[in-house]
Parts: C-alpha cells; sequence; structure tokens
C-alpha cells in the first residue's frame, strides 16, 4: 500500500484564508525543485574584537582572533538564487479561473491565489499500515513529521533595505526621487516623507518592523515610488518575497549566521537565542542527539568538531563554547543526512519589476530580512543602518610666496619682462567657494609674495574618503542634491591683466589623501616630485604641511608656490577661528614687496618714476637740457631780425 502525506496552505486575493491536512490516493511521481549559483562574499568591517559584557547574571566574553574579521556575504541576485526556492518542506502552486471559452482574457486576469502543498509518496510494510490504521485518526501519523504546524504563528518582521541601483528614471530629466513602501498583508508602511531627490542609485540606509501572523500574511511586496509633489506618484518596481517559506526552509533564512560570534559592537549578535542554543534547537528539531559539549571539542550526530573554548580574560580562564557552536552551524552542511548548508549574514540583491513594463529590469535593491518567532525571547534593537554623515572639516591655506613663475608681459618702454601675479584655490566640487590672493604687481624675477590665507569648510566622510557636496541644479530645484567627489584641492597662478583676460601661468592639483611632501627650500622644489613614488602625506592624518610645489603647464614648471596646509574639525574651527586674507582672528602681517610692486594703471607718476625714469634719468636731463638750448635759440632766431629793425629805426 501506497499512502500521501502533506500540509497545505490556501490563500486567496479575496479575504478568505483556510488550512488543511489531507492524505491522498497513491501518487506516481515525487515534486521537487531548486536551483543553485554562485556568489561571492565581501568583507564589512574592522575593529576591535575583546569586550566584557554581563548578560543574564554571568559574564560571557566577545573573543574573536584578531586576524579574523567578521564578513558579510554579498549576493548580485535573490537569495532563492543560492538556495533554491525554498521549497524543501512545501511547493507552490499558482491557481487560475477556468476559461468558459477560448477568448476569455490571458492568465493574469483569471489569477485567483496560491496553492502549498508537498506530495511525498512512501512504501509500507503491512505493520505499518496496521499502525497507520490506529494513528491516522489520532492525527499522529508517522510521514508528518519534519512537516510544520499548520496553526498560525505569529512572527516579528524586521526588513532592512540598504540601497538601490539603475533605477527606471521617472521624471522628466532622466533622474527619480524614491522612497520605499512595504505592504504585508493588510499592513502597509510608507516612508514617503524620506524620499532621496534626484537620484537613481539612492542610499536608503533603513529599517522597518512589522509583526505578521503566517500562513495568512506572508507575501512581502518591496515597492519603489518615485515622489511628485503634484499629482500621484509613478511606480518605479517592486519585488515580492514569500517569508513563509524562508521561514519553515530548514536552510534556516530567518536570520543570516554571522562569522562571527559578538556581544557588542559592530557584529552584534542579533539573533533571539546563542549559538549553542540553536545547535541544540536544531539537533532535536532533525531528530538528533543532543550535542555533548566538552573542553576543546562538540560531538554531533557522532562526528567530533574541535576548537577554542577556553579564554583568558584579564588573567582568569572563562570557558564559552559559542564561537565552536557557530563554527558548526556554519559546517551544518557535513552533518550525515541531515546536513545542508544554513543561510549566513548577507545582502541580497534583489530585482526590481512593474508590470506596465512587463519583463523589463526596473532596477535593483539591496536587502535582507530577519524574522524572530513572538515566542522566541526577544531580538533585541535593529542594526542601525543609516547612512554615514558627513563630519564638517575646515582646510586653512597659507599662501607666503611664489618663486620662478613665468613673466609673461613686457613692458613698452624698457622691453623688460614681468608678471602680476596671483594665486587662485578651491577644492573640486566647490567650486563656487573660489577664493584667491591680491595682485603682487611688477614681478621681474617671479618672485611673489603674499602672506595670504584661504579657508575653505567643507563635509567629508572619512571611510568613504570622500567630500559630500550638496547644492541645487538649477534655481528651480526644490531639493539639494548629493554629490560624493574625491578630496582634491586645486591652486593655480595667473598674470593679472587690467584690459584683458587673465592670463593662465600653471596649475596644482593636490589629493589631500596624498599629495608629495613639499621640499624645505624652492630650489629642491622640481617637477618630478609630483611623480608616482614619491613620498606622500595625508593632511586627515598629519593635519599640517608646509613647504614648497611646483607649478606645471603642459608638463612644464612654470613656477614654485611656498604654502602652509592645516586641517582642523568643524568643532575646532568653531572653538579656534581664523580670518581669511590678512584679516582677524590671527591676523597675517602685510607682505614685504619691492618698491616696483604697483599697478601703473592706478599709479602712473609712480610707474614712470620706478620704470622710465630710473632707467633713463641721464638721458632725460640730456634731452631736457638740448630742449631748453633748442627753444632758447628758436627765440633767439625769432626775436632777433624784429629786434635789429627796431635798432636801425630808431638809430
Amino acid at each position: 500500500m501506497q499512502v500521501v502525506s502533506g500540509w497545505v496552505t490556501q490563500s486567496f486575493p479575496r479575504p478568505t484564508h483556510t488550512l488543511l491536512r489531507f492524505a491522498a490516493l497513491p501518487l506516481e511521481g515525487l515534486l521537487s525543485a531548486g536551483i543553485s549559483s554562485l556568489v561571492s562574499s565581501v568583507s564589512f568591517s574592522d575593529g576591535d574584537k575583546k569586550r566584557k559584557l554581563k548578560e543574564k547574571g554571568t559574564l560571557e566574553t566577545n573573543i574573536v582572533q584578531s586576524t579574523k574579521l567578521a564578513t558579510l556575504k554579498l549576493y548580485s541576485k535573490e537569495l532563492e538564487a543560492e538556495f533554491g526556492p525554498f521549497d524543501d518542506w512545501v511547493s507552490t502552486y499558482e491557481l487560475f479561473r477556468g476559461k468558459a471559452n477560448e477568448e476569455e482574457g490571458a492568465s493574469d486576469e483569471r489569477f485567483v491565489g496560491k496553492f502549498k502543498g508537498r506530495f511525498c509518496l512512501y512504501k509500507m510494510t503491512k505493520d505499518e499500515v496496521e499502525e497507520w490504521e490506529d494513528t491516522a485518526d489520532m492525527g499522529d501519523i508517522k510521514v508528518n513529521r519534519g512537516v510544520p504546524d499548520n496553526g498560525k504563528v505569529q512572527v516579528l518582521i524586521r526588513v532592512y533595505i540598504v540601497s538601490a541601483s539603475n533605477l527606471h528614471p521617472s521624471d522628466p530629466d532622466g533622474k527619480s526621487d524614491p522612497y520605499i513602501v512595504l505592504r504585508l498583508g493588510k499592513n502597509e508602511i510608507k516612508d514617503r516623507d524620506n524620499y532621496i531627490p534626484k537620484q537613481l542609485n539612492p542610499v536608503f540606509g533603513s529599517s522597518f518592523e512589522m509583526q505578521a501572523s503566517f500562513p495568512q500574511e506572508s507575501l512581502l511586496s518591496v515597492v519603489i515610488y518615485d515622489y511628485d509633489m503634484v499629482g500621484g506618484d509613478d511606480l518605479i518596481g517592486e519585488t515580492r518575497i514569500d517569508l513563509e517559506n524562508r521561514f519553515y526552509s530548514r536552510h534556516r533564512a530567518t536570520c543570516g549566521l554571522p562569522t562571527e560570534y559578538s556581544l557588542d559592537g559592530y557584529n552584534a549578535w542579533r539573533d533571539c537565542l546563542k549559538p549553542s542554543e540553536l545547535l541544540s534547537k536544531r539537533c532535536r528539531d532533525n531528530g538528533l542527539e543532543e550535542p555533548k559539549f566538552a573542553p576543546g571539542r562538540i560531538t554531533v550526530a557522532g562526528k567530533v568538531f574541535g576548537g577554542k573554548t577556553l579564554f583568558m580574560i584579564e588573567d582568569e580562564p572563562l570557558e564559552s563554547y559559542e564561537h565552536l557552536s557557530l563554527k558548526i552551524l556554519h559546517r551544518w552542511s557535513e552533518i550525515p543526512v541531515v546536513g545542508c548548508k544554513l543561510v549566513p549574514e548577507h545582502i541580497e540583491t534583489r530585482t526590481l519589476f512593474n508590470k506596465a513594463r512587463p519583463g523589463m529590469d526596473q532596477g535593483q535593491v539591496r536587502m535582507w530580512v530577519d524574522m524572530f518567532p513572538m515566542d522566541s525571547p526577544h531580538p533585541g534593537p535593529s542594526v542601525d543602518i543609516s547612512p554615514r554623515k558627513p563630519k564638517g572639516y575646515e582646510l586653512r591655506i597659507i599662501i607666503w610666496n611664489t618663486e620662478d613663475v613665468i613673466l609673461e608681459d613686457s613692458n613698452f618702454l624698457t622691453g623688460q619682462q614681468s608678471s602680476d601675479i596671483y594665486v587662485k584655490g578651491w577644492l573640486k566640487g566647490l567650486e563656487a567657494d573660489r577664493q584667491e590672493t591680491d595682485v603682487h604687481y611688477n614681478s621681474l624675477t617671479g618672485e611673489g609674495n603674499f602672506n595670504w590665507r584661504f579657508v575653505f569648510p567643507f563635509c567629508y566622510l572619512p571611510a568613504e574618503k570622500t567630500v559630500v557636496v550638496s547644492k541645487r541644479e538649477h534655481i528651480f530645484s526644490l531639493d539639494k542634491t548629493e554629490q560624493k567627489l574625491p578630496a582634491i584641492l586645486s591652486l593655480q597662478v595667473w598674470d593679472f591683466e587690467t584690459l584683458s583676460s587673465d592670463d593662465f601661468l600653471g596649475t596644482l592639483e593636490l589629493d589631500l589623501h596624498g599629495f608629495p611632501r613639499g621640499t624645505k627650500t624652492a630650489k629642491s622644489c622640481k617637477v618630478d616630485m609630483l611623480t608616482e613614488g614619491t613620498d606622500r602625506i595625508s593632511i586627515f592624518q598629519q593635519k599640517r604641511s608646509r613647504g614648497w610645489w611646483p607649478f606645471t603647464k603642459a608638463g612644464e614648471l612654470t613656477g614654485k608656490v611656498e604654502a602652509e596646509f592645516h586641517l582642523v574639525t568643524g568643532e575646532e574651527a568653531e572653538k579656534n577661528p581664523a580670518g581669511k586674507a590678512r584679516k582677524e582672528p590671527e591676523p597675517l602681517p602685510k607682505p614685504n614687496r619691492p618698491d616696483t610692486s604697483f599697478s601703473w594703471f592706478v599709479n602712473p607718476f609712480k610707474c614712470f618714476f620706478h620704470l622710465v625714469w630710473r632707467s633713463y634719468k641721464k638721458y632725460i636731463i640730456i634731452a631736457l637740457v638740448l630742449l631748453i638750448v633748442m627753444l632758447f635759440l628758436a627765440l633767439l632766431f625769432y626775436t632777433l631780425p624784429s629786434a635789429i629793425s627796431q635798432r636801425i629805426v630808431n638809430g
């Protein structure tokens, strides 16, 4: 005799839910399905691993070898692509309303719900048939072992939405203002107020918590909408997750297993049960003997796993089996018969779809879901995955002097070469805060004296090593868009022109994370110090630096600048402010410039004295004497005839 037994959940779009336990006639096959794929892992963390906490009256240790870091699996596809559709305990079948005629609508219009069931075929002996007949009416059926109870289960759901990428643009400008909506049964969470403006690759860093009752509320919908101030919001895409399948799967897709056991910090244990308790529960659920704990080893199903269980904390021995238990859970696939791969701590990447564009990828969302039975101990607070907030910094740059700046101007009287030198500076992405020194006029040797301070406040993410710039794209933009740019400082030297545009002489670009150390003298400052392989420093580590750096144009040396860099945090800048240019607080002295440093347009007489009189004084005096003599002779010859005539007439 052959019998079939199973567990069924029937769920329809209408507010009707029915739970059925069934026995059926013999079948000729066994249903099964599964897919698998390879994924890569990435490391997310570093930090201290030794801590000491008191929990439930006992002292626990948080110890991991210093060479090991807690890692997190980043799946490039859905979690089901790695572990299959989690149908190891039940299969899902779609139900459709029958056609009255061939012209009736498409299958989407006839869809009425899903049927969950599992059909298993067993061959029974005569004794087992008699036992079946005795126990069938009592509900204690042998083939039901391992099948979850069909009663309602209250579950705490935590959904973590990390980010989205490659979203389909919904606005005319080719951007979107995405926000998150979660739907689970009759529950809906709409995070419309926290939309992210003008982004197709938003970082949400949001976590949501809700309660669900399985099997009635088991389908989670993660929906991304585009925020619109006028009219209805546009659907970008959605993805759906069958939480019930995950909850009952033998792969334990309820809460991922961390690689290391920690009680606090970035990798704090967030499950309801400790690793040793999870290991014992897993053995009971699979009909195995309780694990046997002994110093240095744990025995599970006759297999011995060795590892460190004794730790020294402040010269006191402390025995803990949690680390070794977690190691066994990660190796659960090695357990005979009942072994399988358990879901690790992870982030899955799910594809978004939109019914209006069937079959077309609308973007991806990176997320994970934790589930905890309500009858288990409370798991504690949710993980804070909110995006890092940029820190305020202020970069102070003092331009002291320049040397060997190329001379662009030629005096129309003397032909002498000179330049009217000044320096510009700004941080990449903050060109609106461009600052420049005053002008050192008539530099005859390329030397410029400034004693001028630039002050650049900016927001910075140390972990990502980027400057965060928030600004409106145009005057009609309602929201500011955020950009992350490398921390690059640009300094340029220019030649000032009064009646035409200024002449560009050279530039210097410094990556604040790694720029060449300045030389002590201008003579030792050369172009090759900007090449790779030279000694480099980070202003974020060193905080202060002073020296000489070269200006270049088309790869050629066009000048040198003596500068001093000082980086302070926003708090330090408020406590100890510094004025721009030479102003207070912390004023700078005026530079000691030569007498020739002036503007001929503003001071024409001074220009004549320094540029003409000093060079041509002898010739000017001779010319004046000759001019006077010539005037005397001209007057003489002009008045002499009339004087002679007058003398003759009067004579």
